[in-house]
């Protein structure tokens, strides 16, 4: 009788503690953490497309996923094709084995042909003759690089030279002068205008359009020579970092109202070796993005743009002569036009395509003809197209995906050409679609505040929707605490702002606690939306776990609410977003559990002027900042970005003067840290060290911390001190 109730006993004080949550440690919840993929990044299939057939990669085996639809491809599917059998035909024909099935693609919907790829060593296998149809061996000096499935032709760079190999082996260099000052096959224009690459493949995979830039005119920006731990080990940073120039000549940067470099667009030909470039003109002071091919291959497509982008051409050039045909329309804005998306052409109608822009207040699809005329505004109404996933052939649909539904979600939505929307897929949460090769399906991988990971096929064509995938939450097991999400007005007393909150862990309503602002603030960016948790962050929930209220908030400026929205801070930035950072804070102070007294204000980048903004505008409202990678004053800043926003110093010379923070050194009352990675490409160490000498000079005492060898941000190892490093600084001050 004793033991019975002894074991009765002892189980009833157990319980408690088995359903005890956990506390995070910081690596669970950053990125570079020992353990931040398995308590942060929910499981996940890793799945592709062959034609309409769904595949699962896995380590050792990929596998046909059950869609319940019949086989639409000409060969028989397969069920299962493992490693060994891929491994087997590698050896079989000289190619090196591989561990996963990872870097596989499945290229060609007719055929049974499978791309693996190593990095260097590419290789396309036919799994049922057991063949090897296609290899390629890259030097490890190459990058950019730009395979055509329909040529089998790879477009790359070394060393800032373009070069082509084509099917046949044959190599083709199609550049041999350039350097840091002459620059091939690369993204140009500082990755501005939805530019991302320098290789652009005609249809059938025939001719190369490639950039060139010039940038022998523009100012060389200093930079850290490479910097070695005492192991003779190169530091790593991250990729924003990559070009730093040739040792000792520093970074080409053209910073706001300074000389710019010059743009070329050339078309190259592998079958004659020769290279058209097209006749633009003097590209001075001029931008070409937005590049795309006609679908017969035999003309090319620009937006160009002028310096002050406030005025655009879609122009249409002949590749063989590299002549201009015309200009098929224009298009201008009284404060700044940001072309995004190149045309897409009608895979029904060759004679029409999709142009994408926000003439109206919102990005929305729009069908013009080939002569330039407007078919049809296909999306109409006060929300956000964001991007072309592709379109339905059989059905003439167009899928893309918008926030129609919600301004804090992304939803998967098909038009037709009558302009009749339907939804597809689940109506919550934050939807990333994947394609089938026909459009009549795609793979719906979502997230929502209470779904970590749900992946759905859909059918695009009847709506049907199988699951096939959801993941647990990574964080059931620990002790989340409490996040809110609601709508404040801006400063303009009109439009809403969505601002996220979260609670400290083990939440006391009588309690006192200081608070921090996390700010970002600027263009094409956003903090608050419908994914897991709202979209809180690691280290925002690591701090609420250390005792403190966390806040955001989405001011005016930021992205998907609409171009009046955005442009209501032009020509000075910063400004307005303090005037709606400070609506939250009344919001805060407003709070019971919060103390007033004690609030910290935390950004990076954009986020880190704004941080430095509020910390020496509003000096008696914040106790505390950390600044990271800060924009200090818009003059330092590069031409694109800059003076889209801002004019250029010589127009807009009262902007740039009442943003500088240079000039506001002096109202610094809290204790600030500034923090800074020794080679950012981005906001060149150049903001951070003229603050510093203004704080100097004006006898204000901010604190520094500097990542030697790193780049705009911090990634791996670094970027868990980082984090550790801004604690310790809202920890010493702030509690």
């Amino acid at each position: 009788m004793k033991k019975t109730t002894f074991l009765i006993l002892s189980a009833l004080l157990t319980l408690p503690l088995m359903a005890q949550k956990r506390l995070f440690t910081i690596d669970d919840l950053i990125p570079g953490g020992s353990s931040y993929y398995q308590a942060s990044v929910p499981e996940t299939l890793h799945l592709t497309w062959w034609g309409d057939i769904c595949i699962e990669l896995g380590i050792d085996k990929c596998q046909k996923v059950d869609m319940q639809q019949k086989n639409t491809n000409n060969v028989a599917a397969f069920s299962t094709l493992t490693l060994e059998d891929i491994n087997t035909i590698l050896s079989a024909n000289g190619r090196k084995t591989i561990d996963h099935l990872y870097n596989t693609s499945f290229p060609y919907a007719e055929k049974p042909y499978v791309l693996i790829d190593r990095g260097r060593e590419k290789t396309l296998v036919d799994w049922v003759e057991k063949k090897v149809i296609w290899k390629a061996n890259l030097t490890p000096d190459v990058n950019n690089e730009d395979w055509n499935k329909d040529s089998q032709s790879i477009a790359y760079t070394i060393d800032h030279n373009l070069f082509v190999l084509t099917a046949d082996g044959m190599t083709h260099q199609v550049s041999s002068d350039g350097s840091i000052d002459l620059v091939y096959g690369e993204s140009v224009h500082r990755d501005e205008f939805g530019i991302s690459k320098g290789t652009f493949w005609n249809p059938d995979g025939t001719l190369l359009a490639f950039y060139k830039m010039d940038q022998s005119m523009v100012t060389k920006y200093p930079q850290e020579p490479p910097f070695h731990s005492p192991q003779g080990v190169t530091a790593h940073s991250d990729e924003d970092s990559s070009p730093l120039g040739e040792v000792g000549r520093g970074l080409p940067y053209p910073m706001a109202g300074e000389t710019s470099h010059k743009v070329y667009v050339g078309i190259f030909n592998p079958q004659t070796d020769k290279t058209v470039y097209l006749n633009t003109g003097d590209p001075t002071d001029r931008y070409f993005t937005n590049i795309a091919w006609a679908p017969d291959g035999k003309k090319l497509y620009l937006i160009e743009l002028n310096r002050d982008q406030n005025h655009g051409s879609l122009d249409e050039y002949d590749v063989l002569t590299g002549e201009k045909l015309r200009t098929l329309f224009t298009e201008d804005n009284d404060k700044y036009f940001e072309p995004l998306h190149p045309i897409q052409f009608l895979p029904w109608d060759e004679t029409k395509f999709v142009y994408q822009t926000r003439k109206d207040g919102y990005n929305h699809i729009y069908i013009y003809n080939v002569s330039g005329k407007l078919v049809k505004q296909l999306t109409t109404g006060n929300f956000e197209v964001f991007d072309i996933l592709g379109f339905n052939k059989s059905q003439k649909t167009i899928l893309y995906t918008s926030n129609e539904k919600d301004p804090l979600q992304q939803n998967v939505f098909s038009v037709d050409m009558k302009g009749k929307r339907t939804l597809l897929g689940d109506a919550t949460g934050w939807h990333n679609a994947t394609l089938s090769e026909s459009g009549n399906y795609f793979i719906d991988n979502y997230s929502s505040p209470l779904i970590a990971r749900h992946i759905d096929i859909v059918s695009t064509s009847n709506r049907k929707s199988t699951n096939i995938f959801t993941a647990e939450d990574p964080w059931a097991e620990y002790k989340v605490p409490e996040i809110k999400v609601g709508t404040l007005k801006a400063a303009d007393g009109v439009a809403d702002l969505y601002y996220r909150l979260i609670l400290p862990t083990d939440f006391d309503p009588n309690k006192k606690y200081p608070a921090v602002v996390y700010v970002y603030g600027g263009p094409h960016a956003h903090n608050i939306d419908a994914t897991a948790h709202w979209g809180a962050r690691g280290w925002d929930i690591w701090m609420a776990q250390q005792g403190y209220v966390m806040f955001c908030l989405d001011n005016r400026g930021s992205e998907h609410r609409g171009l009046a929205f955005e442009q209501a801070t032009f020509r000075q930035l910063g400004v307005e977003e303090m005037k709606d950072q400070i609506k939250g804070v009344e919001f805060l102070k407003s709070l019971p559990y919060v103390d007033g007294e004690r609030l910290g204000v935390h950004g990076w980048s954009f986020g880190g002027f704004m941080t430095t903004s509020l910390m020496t505008t509003y000096p008696d409202v914040f106790k505390v900042g950390v600044a990271g990678g800060p924009v200090i004053d818009w003059r330092f800043y590069e031409v694109m970005y800059g003076e889209r926003y801002m004019d250029t110093p010589q127009t807009n010379p009262k902007g740039y003067e009442s943003t500088s923070l240079l000039n506001k050194a002096k109202n610094l009352k809290g204790r600030l840290m500034v923090i800074y990675g020794g080679n950012d490409p981005i906001c060149v160490p150049q903001h951070t060290l003229s603050f510093m000498r203004a704080c100097i000079d004006a006898d204000t005492y901010p604190d520094l911390f500097t990542y030697p060898g790193d780049g705009h941000n911090m990634t791996g190892t670094d970027r868990i001190h980082l984090h550790n490093v801004i604690t310790r600084y809202f920890e010493d001050h702030l509690k």
